[in-house]
């Protein structure tokens, strides 16, 4: 693991709440915090829950909308793509920042997660790639202030000791006001599976749909996790694998097909 230094980075930062979202408006003013080369490459529309989908049916086009802020109209995986490899390609990112997103990014969450699956782009081109999302509640404000006043010392942290290839962060933010922030924790991914409940109903011409609830089958209670940690007003710290290869399995597999 090779530790990145933040006063020498280059900074990419991404959504997938789209470029005028206000959660990468607080990731901005972070990443500004930690060193003066940024850039913004992001989606011009939302696209949360895209997953780590990529556009391969039809052109995309980059959009300048200020210095060093470009919009892309594709997914997140398409703006991290387009903004190493084009807008960057002379001096490649240090670092990814995907996010803030808003609510947060926990358990299963994360293979639907546009904004994570922007940092597992900046991962596979070989770029330490950290996301990050604020927590939410329903029916109370999003506490943007819970991200903005811790992010930038747990990325220092984070960067001091570096991660390896193939690994990139996921932070979550509790709901809850910056001052009632109680630490940081490392933890691993809960269970938290969205789409426990389906709602079935018919349109105007009587033709069966369904939606897909919010609800969720979940275990709050496992300490150690990233729900777990959130729900006690603490910062999540989540090293996710690229490499989904189940090596117990694996093994037995090979004794029989060799």
């Amino acid at each position: 693991m090779t530790a990145i230094d933040l006063s020498t980075a280059r900074i990419l930062v991404t959504n997938d709440d789209g470029i005028q979202a206000p959660g990468i408006k607080v990731l901005e003013k972070v990443a500004r915090s930690l060193c003066k080369d940024v850039w913004t490459v992001a989606p011009e529309e939302e696209h949360s829950g895209a997953g780590h989908s990529l556009t391969l049916r039809y052109p995309l086009r980059i959009r300048q909308v200020s210095r060093r802020r470009y919009a892309v109209d594709g997914t997140p995986t398409d703006a991290v793509l387009l903004g190493v490899r084009v807008l960057l390609k002379s001096k490649r990112p240090t670092l990814v920042l995907s996010g803030v997103n808003r609510g947060g990014n926990l358990g299963e969450d994360v293979t639907y997660s546009g904004t994570v699956a922007a940092a597992m782009e900046g991962t596979q081109l070989g770029i330490p790639s950290i996301a990050l999302s604020q927590c939410v509640r329903a029916g109370h404000p999003v506490h943007w202030a819970a991200t903005e006043q811790h992010a930038a010392d747990v990325i220092r942290k984070v960067c001091a000791v570096g991660w390896p290839k193939n690994v990139l962060i996921n932070l979550n933010f509790p709901p809850c006001p910056g001052a009632s922030v109680v630490g940081v924790q490392a933890t691993a991914q809960g269970r938290h599976k969205i789409g426990g409940a389906l709602q079935e109903g018919r349109d105007p011409r009587g033709n069966v749909y369904y939606w897909i609830a919010t609800t969720r089958d979940e275990d709050e209670a496992v300490e150690g996790t990233d729900l777990a940690a959130v729900r006690g007003n603490i910062i999540s710290v989540t090293p996710l694998f690229l490499d989904l290869t189940h090596r117990p399995t694996l093994k037995p597999l090979a004794e029989i097909f060799r």
